[in-house]
């Protein structure tokens, strides 16, 4: 018994298990560094907030959902053994998407949206993610099936922030303009969806590969339209009656964004 425990460290196969797990350390790292670029792409968007001292037409909505999303993540992370890099990446980002929705909420337009987005923290980022943590430590035993659970949680909420954009897709096709569809929110789309599939191929973690893996390719996709549609001369007038802001913390909910005439968009891990 003591020889299996120590051949494997030593031989081949130990060689291969220690490049695996360097390997796969170096893949996390990138999605994290990708995923911390990510979460500060807000900031331009903040400052010209904080300097008009209004939230103008900008929604709070996609930056509450999405804090929603990493408290999720982190929690995952957390729960799972060697889940330090969703972890770290997912604590960083509810840190930062915290102080973007306090900004909104000292900076709301009008008390009418400031009462909306309290609602909306109080509803998803306290209750919702509350009722989670709750019913996974006190009525879940084992800690297999609690992570089945809050993994299946995070896929499900990732899924649908990735598959959000194709609204503006069809917005792009319709109007034969990528104006409502900026490049690198189909870029980051595309890249920190390929670095975190990859990452999870690598660890075997299905709740993380698949939502990931379903944003990369959505991502490849509108890197297509975008190819496709961007020397359209249609709809040019148009865009200077919007101001581009861009923001890759919410790119997964664009299409939203896009309904209240801003250009913001977001990814998670």
């Amino acid at each position: 018994m003591h020889l299996f425990f120590i051949l494997p460290s030593t031989g081949f196969l130990g060689w291969q298990l220690r490049a695996m797990n360097s390997t796969l350390f170096i893949i996390g790292v990138i999605g994290n560094i990708i995923s911390v670029l990510v979460f500060v792409s807000p900031i331009p968007t903040f400052w010209r907030i904080v300097r008009s001292r209004s939230t103008e037409d900008f929604e709070a909505a996609p930056y509450v959902l999405t804090l929603l999303n990493t408290l999720l993540w982190l929690y995952y992370g957390l729960t799972k053994p060697d889940g330090l890099l969703i972890a770290t990446v997912n604590g960083f980002g509810a840190v930062m998407e915290t102080i973007y929705i306090v900004l909104f909420l000292v900076y709301a337009a009008d008390h009418a949206k400031r009462v909306k987005t309290a609602k909306l923290v109080a509803a998803l980022d306290i209750g919702f993610f509350g009722a989670v943590f709750a019913a996974t430590t006190f009525f879940i035993g084992g800690l297999d099936m609690k992570i089945v659970v809050i993994g299946l949680i995070c896929a499900c909420l990732s899924v649908f922030m990735y598959g959000s954009p194709l609204a503006a897709v069809r917005r792009v096709i319709a109007s034969r303009s990528v104006e409502y569809m900026p490049f690198f929110l189909s870029f980051f789309l595309f890249l920190n969806g390929g670095v975190w599939a990859t990452y999870a191929i690598l660890d075997r973690d299905v709740f993380l590969g698949v939502p990931n893996g379903i944003g990369c390719f959505l991502g490849g996709i509108q890197l297509v339209i975008y190819a496709v549609y961007r020397n359209s001369k249609v709809g040019c007038q148009s865009q200077g009656t919007h101001e581009a802001s861009y923001d890759a913390s919410t790119s997964l909910l664009s299409s939203y964004a896009g309904r209240h005439g801003q250009n913001d968009v977001s990814t998670h891990v």
